[in-house]
């Protein structure tokens, strides 16, 4: 059987352009040639999972990533992989299962995506941040070293920082009318968002290495390519629909309030995640921080600008 790139969650924020990208690449990378890519979905009937079913060297496989053994990635010659898990409760069980499985079925690298770097750290108060920090350390113990991995750590998506700007300015074109604009960035603090496409198009690029031998270990800050303040995101809006935003709210988490009122268990870990945008509100999650070896080989490219743009049109 053709050795296999296993993407896990493949029609996700960042696993389609993962997916997209390495099929691009199959037919003219050395290091990828003869390979194949499974791409994993919960759903094959999706959109998403239907239209990457007709890329080139694509095969969809629908199941739940958690329940994944070493005699199931051995049956399908899985070489590599790539991994977004969710950030749930589960998390830390979930990917470390699936990690202990890659190691157990010779699997030689893995492509994982971690969170904002500033965040991942043994103490940080919301929860899901240490979960990251403990599973890096578990891949970086002894008995992990026969398992190659790089960790991607992606400041806040641009689709989340500036969704509610872009549906302000929906609803304004539809009837004229203004919500209050609530935003999680602060008023001044410049933040680098960065684009889901971009980090996978980094990650698929990681997998198409000859050797990736040199990111072993590695844990690399990815960011988009400027820097955006709440006050920036408010002047867009205003671009868009013509007139001053009435209302605004900075440093907004409410959304976790919800969140945490429609679960029965674990509301207090839920409700951690309000300190998730801390350190942005601080100023420690610019492009400054980006890895250099994100802008060498492959830098990102979409703008805060740039993608409301295209959402707007889409």
């Amino acid at each position: 059987m053709a050795p296999t790139i296993l993407i896990v969650g493949a029609t996700g924020n960042t696993g389609r352009s993962v997916v997209e990208t390495l099929s691009d690449s199959i037919n003219t990378s050395e290091a990828l040639a003869g390979h194949r890519i499974i791409a994993l979905t919960r759903s094959s009937n999706s959109s998403v999972a239907q239209k990457l079913a007709k890329l080139p060297n694509v095969s969809i496989e629908e199941k739940n990533w958690v329940d994944i053994s070493p005699d199931w990635l051995r049956e399908r010659n899985v070489v590599k992989a790539f991994i977004a898990s969710h950030n749930e409760p589960s998390h830390f069980a979930d990917e470390s299962t699936f990690h202990l499985a890659a190691l157990h079925a010779g699997v030689k690298y893995v492509v994982r995506i971690s969170t904002t770097a500033a965040n991942v750290h043994p103490d940080y108060p919301a929860y899901y941040p240490r979960q990251h920090w403990a599973i890096e350390a578990l891949l970086n113990s002894p008995e992990f070293e026969k398992l190659q991995w790089t960790s991607l750590q992606p400041n806040t998506f641009t689709t989340m920082a500036l969704g509610p700007a872009l549906e302000l300015i929906k609803q304004y074109r539809k009837d004229g009318k203004q919500d209050t604009l609530v935003l999680m960035a602060d008023e001044d603090a410049r933040v680098g968002y960065v684009h889901p496409d971009d980090v996978g198009r980094f990650a698929a690029v990681l997998l198409c290495q000859e050797d990736y031998s040199v990111h072993n270990k590695a844990k690399y800050v990815l960011n988009g390519p400027e820097d955006i303040t709440g006050k920036q995101i408010v002047k867009l809006v205003e671009q868009y629909i013509g007139t001053q935003v009435k209302n605004v709210k900075f440093r907004d988490m409410s959304f976790i309030d919800s969140a945490a009122a429609s679960v029965k268990e674990n509301k207090s870990l839920i409700l951690s995640i309000k300190y998730a945008p801390v350190t942005a509100w601080e100023g420690k999650c610019s492009v400054a921080t980006t890895s250099k070896e994100v802008k060498e080989l492959a830098a990102p490219q979409i703008t805060p600008a740039g993608w409301l743009k295209s959402a707007l049109e889409a």
